[in-house]
């Protein structure tokens, strides 16, 4: 009176892939990281210094394959579906709930006017909202949280205290001088003496996070001119300061968008870093710009020239006009070349608001 009981082969009942491995994996240890990210900043608001514990490789390669570069796209694709007007204001006032928006600075402060999240993560500032700083010669391109800043030095840059990335693989390789018309720096030992155009001069960095709840729209910080863009598809890993403080060159790993030029004092940079869920990095006057494309291929990079035969000198910036927009929340990184002499008013850590001073001669 025996039931014949049928199985099937472990191997068809179980068939995990590679990649669902990664995925679960990788998913499972950037969760960690977050609770890992939680207790620090716990300890930060208690005044407990922490000390710096660089991420290995095995644990960045974990991190990577999550599939962060899918991920964004998809969230850019929810984030252009238009909500029924009914759900509208529930939606986005839990956003401002979570992230601590300030609508009252926004130019259409009715939530019902924002058709899709797209729209509202886009929102426009009224006017005097921001007003521009007209004494010193940087202000801050965005609204954000102070990371670092000072000097660069051995041709290297801080993205936190005590964590540094290479210039050169920030930047990417010098650009050919014929498409820079400001003056030719002689030959020096090192790319960063190479990027110095004027003697006595010195290269500055400042590096500005962008929470979700910021305003997203970046400006230009000064007067100066824009005459080439370099795209590096990368991966889209977080860049919150707590995993800025884990993972060495973590600016270097993800995707950005360098738009390189000169200001009156000689060298000048504006990098976009994107993050995950910001696969979208916009620049207002370069429409063959597209970010986060499966077209790109990872460790290559993209140059497009804005000098040519009908246009010498380049894409000219004021001081305070727009300049671009994330699709969430990320990073701002300056390089720039100035005298000696210039100081920076700023503090790490603080909060600063697009057209604030961050610094002058």
């Amino acid at each position: 009176d025996r039931k014949k009981l049928h199985t099937a082969p472990v191997g068809q009942v179980f068939r995990l892939r590679p990649f669902h491995v990664l995925v679960a994996t990788g998913g499972g240890y950037a969760g960690y990281r977050k609770y890992e990210d939680y207790k620090l900043q716990q300890l930060e608001k208690r005044g407990i210094e922490v000390p710096v514990r660089l991420a290995s490789e095995w644990e960045v390669a974990l991190y990577k394959s999550v599939p962060t570069r899918l991920l964004s796209r998809a969230w850019g694709r929810l984030n252009q579906v238009e909500l029924p007007t009914w759900l509208r204001k529930p939606v986005y006032s839990l956003y401002i709930w979570t992230f601590g928006v300030n609508m009252k600075e926004a130019a259409v402060e009715d939530l019902h006017h924002y058709r899709n999240l797209s729209e509202f993560f886009r929102r426009k500032l009224k006017p005097q909202a921001r007003p521009v700083c007209c004494v010193h010669s940087v202000i801050s391109p965005s609204d954000g949280k102070i990371l670092n800043f000072g000097q660069v030095k051995n041709c290297e840059v801080e993205q936190v205290k005590g964590v540094t990335y290479s210039l050169e693989s920030f930047l990417g390789p010098r650009i050919s001088t014929e498409e820079m018309h400001f003056s030719q720096a002689p030959p020096g030992n090192s790319f960063q003496q190479q990027l110095v155009t004027k003697e006595g001069n010195e290269l500055y960095h400042c590096v500005i996070y962008l929470a979700p709840g910021d305003y997203h729209c970046f400006h230009s910080p000064t007067d100066w001119t824009v005459s080439h863009r370099r795209h590096f598809p990368g991966s889209l890993m977080s860049v919150n300061p707590g995993v800025a403080r884990w993972i060495k060159e973590l600016f270097c790993h993800n995707e950005r968008v360098v738009l390189t030029g000169d200001w009156k004092h000689g060298f000048f940079s504006l990098t976009a870093v994107g993050a995950t869920n910001v696969g979208s990095i916009r620049i207002y006057f370069d429409q063959d710009l597209h970010t986060n494309s499966p077209s790109y291929s990872k460790g290559s990079y993209n140059d497009f020239s804005f000098i040519s035969n009908n246009n010498k000198e380049g894409i000219p910036m004021r001081k305070g006009e727009h300049l671009g927009e994330f699709n969430l929340g990320s990073t701002i990184v300056l390089i720039f070349e100035a005298p000696k002499d210039f100081k920076f008013n700023l503090k790490a850590g603080q909060k600063i608001r697009f057209g604030e001073a961050l610094g002058s001669l």
